[in-house]
């Protein structure tokens, strides 16, 4: 072989395999060892250029929840007490006893504050001796006319007589009826001066401590000693909108009574409370629409035998507007923001990732409402950073509530997949 063509020769095989240079080496001319010297930097700078392949990247992937979830709306509301009570003497008099739990619960007829009875039952004394009096008036005028109407009755005595002892008959026995009514006001006022609780519900602080005198009477003038609310049940007033007046709520009163009592379930959350652990009832509509804002107000009424609610605080009420249906449920941090635009990215053929756009709904039980975008039994990508038709390997994950954790393990195992 000439050395042109062994050069040849040579610098083909060094592009195409890069092998025969060190077996013939020393078999070629300068020009030769020139050609191979170029290929083999040539073939070098190009492998060098080509990237390093990236590891598919470990992603925490479940399929979406499917349950039963009657639709809804929610609305804004403030709690009320059912029953509140102004606490204000009947009778006046110093204060001789507080016995208030201030901030406490109280029960019916329970002692709150004791008036000084002394003088109330010194009336009482003075009532009953009147009335022992009127009765001995009474029981003279009885025989008196005892007398006179046998007398008159055999001609010896006249008309007259008879008369005027019927009549005396008649008084003494008034003076007796006004006496026990005497009686029965001043009993009454005795058990004015022991000031009880009229409801069960939680008393406020006091505001008249013993010593101090109290004004008795009508609301306007007696001294207001404390206040009193009802605990169990609560209202809870919210405004609903002309929408959903018109859609669901107006079809929902009594056609005999036209009251909406018992019709509606209401669902209730505190600002603290995850989803709406608190249930009622619709029990009342107004009887017309704001026009200024176009809502009517409504009323629940809730149970509240623990008495974590307290009257005066915000709670978000749900209505429930339909018959349950079947619905899309997943984890919200699933969920990708685009433009303003919601998102998930499904699990697609060959285990890449699809842009899947989706209209949500309310929160329930911890979970997402997803209204329109996916079906039952599409796999989404919980977690990760993640592009569009990149291909994933899925790691099987639960996005109920209580198995958060291994949405949390997963994580952690991408993440050391891109490490």
């Amino acid at each position: 072989m000439s050395n042109k063509a062994a050069t040849l020769f040579l610098a083909g095989a060094v592009i195409a395999g890069g092998t025969l240079a060190t077996v013939y080496r020393d078999e070629i001319g300068p020009y030769a060892k020139s050609v191979l010297a170029l290929a083999s930097s040539t073939a070098a700078s190009e492998a060098v250029a080509q990237p390093a392949q990236m590891p598919v990247p470990q992603v925490p992937v479940a399929e979406v929840i499917t349950r039963k979830v009657a639709p809804s709306v929610e609305f804004t509301g403030h709690l009320e007490a059912a029953k509140a009570i102004e606490l204000r003497p009947r009778v006046g008099g110093a204060i001789v006893t507080v016995s208030v739990p201030e901030g406490g619960l109280v029960r019916p007829g329970e002692l709150l504050f004791q008036i000084d009875p002394r003088p109330f039952e010194v009336a009482l004394n003075a009532a009953k001796a009147q009335l022992q009096q009127a009765n001995v008036l009474h029981d003279q005028a009885e025989i008196d006319f005892g007398r006179t109407e046998a007398l008159t009755s055999k001609g010896n005595a006249p008309r007259k007589a008879f008369d005027d002892a019927q009549a005396m008959r008649r008084q003494r026995q008034a003076q007796v009826d006004i006496a026990k009514v005497a009686v029965s006001a001043a009993e009454l006022d005795l058990s004015f001066t022991r000031v009880t609780a009229p409801i069960a519900g939680r008393v406020d602080r006091v505001l008249i401590t013993e010593g101090n005198l109290v004004t008795g009477g009508n609301a306007g003038a007696a001294t207001l000693l404390t206040t009193i609310v009802a605990t169990d049940p609560l209202y809870v007033y919210f405004d609903i909108d002309e929408a959903t007046y018109l859609g669901f709520v107006a079809n929902a009163r009594a056609p005999e009574t036209g009251t909406v009592a018992g019709k509606l379930p209401v669902h209730l959350g505190l600002m603290t409370d995850t989803g709406f652990p608190h249930t009622g009832e619709l029990d009342f509509l107004g009887n017309r629409v704001d026009r200024s804002t176009g809502t009517i107000r409504a009323r629940a009424i809730v149970k509240n035998p623990d008495g974590r609610l307290t009257p005066g605080l915000f709670a978000r009420v749900k209505l429930v507007t339909a018959e349950p249906a079947q619905t899309v449920l997943i984890d919200d941090q699933a969920i990708g923001i685009d433009q303003g635009r919601r998102y998930v990215l499904a699990l697609g053929a060959d285990n890449k990732a699809e842009y899947r756009p989706v209209e949500i709904g309310p929160m329930i039980d911890g979970l997402r409402v997803v209204a329109a975008g996916l079906k039952p039994a599409d796999k989404i990508i919980v977690k990760g950073l993640v592009r569009p038709g990149m291909q994933v390997v899925p790691q099987m994950i639960s996005m109920l509530p209580g198995d958060a954790e291994n949405g949390d393990q997963a994580a952690a195992g991408s993440q050391e997949a891109r490490q």
